[in-house]
């Protein structure tokens, strides 16, 4: 017997080993963060501390200063780690079945998803059901822009900006601006 025989399903999941989403466990855990969710997108728009109650319920990890317009959407929401200062404009997805880091001081523009879901290549083995992911990194003072998708295993470096509309498919080193699909660095900038 294997050690991946030995973990459950969500353990797996996290690991970005191929898991089975249709696990009991995950199957609740994915209820729970959906309920959240929707609490926090029909919430009033002065419902401030509310809405930060909710986000500290759903997100495995939080700086003291966010703040994400509704709607937002996730998987799990334990699995996404932002750090303080961190800005999300209206429509953000965030497909957590593994990590999401995220730095400080860090916006995303509208419309901007970030995947770590993955499904395997072959229609034979992804007709089972089985799913995998690859976590995402986003470094300190990044700005991402609207409409942005952010593909699974991308790292963004510190203080990079991601141009609107790009297709995030490689990882993008620090102090840069990188745009287009497949994003692209078109300039470097000054470390501060």
């Amino acid at each position: 017997m294997s050690s991946t025989d030995l973990k459950t399903e969500k353990e797996k999941m996290i690991a970005g080993e191929p898991y089975y989403p249709s696990d009991p466990q995950l199957l609740e855990e994915s209820k729970v963060a959906r309920r959240l969710v929707r609490q926090f997108n029909d919430s009033d728009v002065d419902s401030v501390e509310l809405r930060k109650q909710l986000l500290g319920q759903l997100l495995g990890n939080s700086g003291p200063k966010i703040y994400m317009e509704p709607p937002f959407r996730c998987d799990y929401g334990y699995n996404i780690s932002v750090g303080d200062s961190f800005y999300a404009n209206f429509g953000c997805v965030m497909l957590d079945v593994c990590p999401i880091e995220i730095g400080r001081n860090v916006m995303l523009g509208p419309n901007v998803q970030i995947y770590t879901a993955t499904h395997p290549l072959d229609p034979e083995e992804r007709n089972s059901g089985i799913e995998s992911g690859k976590p995402i990194k986003i470094g300190n003072s990044v700005w991402i822009g609207g409409g942005t998708i952010i593909n699974p295993g991308v790292t963004i470096g510190e203080g990079t900006t991601i141009g609107s509309g790009s297709v995030v498919t490689k990882d993008i080193p620090p102090y840069v601006v990188a745009v287009g699909n497949p994003c692209r660095v078109i300039k470097q900038l000054k470390k501060n």
